[in-house]
């Protein structure tokens, strides 16, 4: 004879932790960025450039990529619109996984 047990069965034992989900959303947050340098790169001439893209594709994690901003801004010069648009791109990815903590305002709610 089968008892019943007096709790249900947990089926959540496989789903996500706060932790997991947390190096999940990391893991993509940085996935994102190496594309867009990629994607800046790939427009890029020369031997310089070459080097660069190694660079990126070599990148395992997100500080390897903020190292590799200054020469990647630098291959992106010009006034271009193009060039501008990759280096908007740049930036506000570089600003996604690297963001800053914002100030608190003075006010206050009442």
């Amino acid at each position: 004879m089968l008892r019943n047990s007096a709790a249900p069965r947990d089926y959540t034992a496989g789903a996500p932790t706060g932790d997991r989900l947390a190096a999940i959303a990391a893991r993509r947050s940085f996935v994102a960025l190496k594309l867009t340098f990629v994607d800046a790169a790939a427009v890029l001439d020369g031997a310089q450039a070459h080097w660069l893209r190694q660079q990126v594709r070599a990148a395992e994690a997100p500080v390897d990529l903020w190292l590799l901003r200054a020469p990647l801004f630098s291959e992106l010069a010009g006034s271009q619109p193009e060039r501008r648009l990759l280096r908007q791109r740049v930036r506000r990815a570089l600003e996604a996984v690297f963001a800053e903590p914002q100030p608190s305002t003075t006010f206050a709610t009442v």
